[in-house]
């Protein structure tokens, strides 16, 4: 499952969407949901404790101008590799 994070973590239940996510997913940070992955921010722990993969998409995160300010654990990824990811997983849910 592909499992995206447009709104800012302090909008929607993280712990929610947290508690679906098995190995072998993917969760994608997009929009304002890039504010996730900032260093020391108190989601990013969270994150990278869950059994899925955690990515950012690097246009979201540029334009917030974030580059310097996200956690190095997480990979920034481009819209081509979005699309991968929507081919990779049959289903995804949006947050």
């Amino acid at each position: 499952m592909l499992y995206t994070l447009s709104r800012s973590p302090w909008q929607v239940d993280i712990h929610a969407l947290l508690r679906l996510v098995r190995s072998g997913d993917d969760i994608l940070l997009m929009q304002n949901g890039v504010v996730a992955a900032l260093h020391y921010s108190r989601y990013l722990a969270a994150l990278l404790a869950s059994p899925a993969r955690v990515v950012a998409l690097e246009n979201d995160v540029e334009a917030r101008g974030l580059v310097a300010q996200i956690s190095s654990s997480i990979d920034t990824i481009s819209y081509t590799e979005f699309v991968n990811l929507t081919v990779k997983h049959a289903s995804q849910m949006a947050w």
